[in-house]
């Protein structure tokens, strides 16, 4: 397949809040033969309140956003357009599957267009990040890498990049990440070949499922406390309710558990380290061979036999697994009645409220094709108040003259309430921004630096013309 390397630059951290503000992506075939690239950038929606820090990282400054003539859905319709020309392919990028997915993800939810784009029609996803962490795990010398006060490899883009050899002066810009992302995947797959081949068989669900519930044992690993660990397992079962995979570490003997009450299995699976652990089949884990765990302590010791044995009588006791998920549905069932109490914005129900029904689904693709003149009618057939909101929301922000002035005015005093809030709210508001900025004004007066105090007090007049337009709604 081709591969599909993109990056986001956005107005902040928050991929439910935030927006992007720059796309840089990159077709390229199996041996990294670029056949075709893409680049945009777009202005501010109204409404949205930029995290200072933020633009300061990607050098975006307030004249970048303002004079440019492309509309974030603008630019999202061309995003959409440019990924399913490309596909299907494997789509790639730098801790994207955290961070750039879910702004994309997102955004195409607010713009009502296809939301799981790069997981269905045949595209898979992977995240170069991981594949880097489990290349430098299992051979420590493919590449390089910065050292960590607490002496752990570092793995950020801007800086393991340049220790490669690989040229990445436009750091945070977002085609200079794609194109460095790009040299990072080529050194991977030339150093660490194994790990390269074992990356491409896990880019969807469906793919990990073959492998987790087919292989007696294999070896995983996760990333915490700023350390790659590895971790052979046995699968048990996935889980009641969020359906990952769940495994277990055949460093313990699984007849310690067997016979155990349920109650106190359940305070034996909270311990640390856990003895179940769960495979995110949706964020591409690298699955190795079981033998790639005998470098490590607590699984050379025991030896491949033992392991092998352990794995045999986990797979020869159903009861067990069944235990196990009684648990985690109990503990599951907890959690989403907590949850259930929380006041749920339509920005953040694309995961909790549910997929649109047939009728809205056919009023979404009707609104995408419909001139902007006929699109309030089409947004009143959807149904589900969120596309209804959304819909509305794009006309306030592309065509704010085809409202009616009622329609137009409550829109504006809504966001006005949410920017102008003087609350710790979950989204950037003015008051927040003008905060970050004093902080961040006063270490550049300490550190002397002209050219970024310069840019903060263009951030403040930016800030201030936002608070203008809407103080008075």
């Amino acid at each position: 397949m081709n591969y599909v390397f993109y990056d986001f630059e956005t107005t902040g951290r928050s991929s439910t809040w935030d927006q992007i503000i720059q796309v840089g992506a990159v077709l390229v075939n199996d041996t990294f033969d670029v056949l075709d690239r893409f680049e945009a950038r777009c202005s501010l929606r109204p409404g949205t309140v930029p995290e200072p820090g933020a633009l300061l990282v990607n050098k975006t400054t307030p004249d970048m956003l303002k004079k440019t003539n492309l509309s974030h859905f603008g630019m999202v319709q061309l995003m959409k357009e440019t990924f399913e020309k490309w596909s299907p392919a494997i789509f790639i990028g730098y801790n994207s599957l955290s961070f750039d997915e879910e702004f994309l993800r997102k955004t195409f939810f607010k713009s009502l267009t296809d939301v799981y784009l790069t997981n269905t029609n045949g595209n898979k996803r992977g995240d170069i990040l991981g594949l880097v962490r489990s290349a430098h795990l299992y051979y420590p010398d493919c590449i390089k890498t910065p050292i960590s006060e607490k002496g752990n490899a570092v793995f950020k883009l801007d800086q393991i990049a340049s220790m490669n050899g690989i040229s990445h002066d436009n750091a945070h810009d977002a085609m200079g990440d794609v194109l460095a992302t790009l040299g990072m995947a080529k050194i991977i797959s030339k150093n660490a070949p194994s790990v390269w081949k074992a990356s491409l068989m896990t880019t969807s669900k469906q793919d990990v499922a073959n492998i987790v519930q087919n292989e007696k044992l294999f070896c995983i690993n996760e990333y915490f406390y700023g350390k790659a660990r590895p971790f052979v397992v046995s699968y048990i079962c996935n889980h009641p309710v969020y359906n990952w995979p769940q495994c277990f570490d055949l460093k313990n003997d699984p007849e310690d558990y067997f016979n155990m009450d349920p109650s106190v299995l359940k305070e034996a699976m909270k311990k640390s380290p856990k003895i179940i652990r769960s495979v995110k089949d949706n964020k591409h884990p690298i699955i190795m061979n079981p033998s790639y765990g005998m470098n490590f302590e607590g699984y050379k010791q025991l030896g491949l036999k033992k392991l092998n044995e352990r794995a045999e009588k986990l797979k020869s006791n159903e009861e067990f697994a069944k235990k196990v998920s009684r648990i985690l549905q109990d503990e599951a069932q907890e959690k989403q009645d907590l949850d259930s109490q929380l006041d749920v914005q339509a920005e953040e129900s694309i995961y909790s409220g549910g997929f649109p029904d047939e009728k809205t689904k056919m009023a979404l693709k009707e609104f995408q094709k419909a001139e902007w003149k006929d699109r309030l009618v089409i947004a009143d057939k959807m149904k589900d108040e969120r596309y209804n909101y959304f819909a509305k929301k794009l006309m306030y922000e592309e065509v704010p003259d085809l409202l009616p002035k009622d329609l137009y005015n409550k829109i504006h005093r809504g966001i006005a309430k949410r920017i102008l809030s003087t609350n710790d709210e979950k989204w950037n508001t003015i008051p927040k921004a003008y905060n970050e900025l004093d902080s961040l004004r006063a270490k550049y007066e300490d550190d002397g630096d002209e050219e970024r105090l310069a840019i903060t007090n263009d951030i403040n007049s930016f800030l201030e013309e936002i608070e203008q337009k809407y103080q008075d709604a």
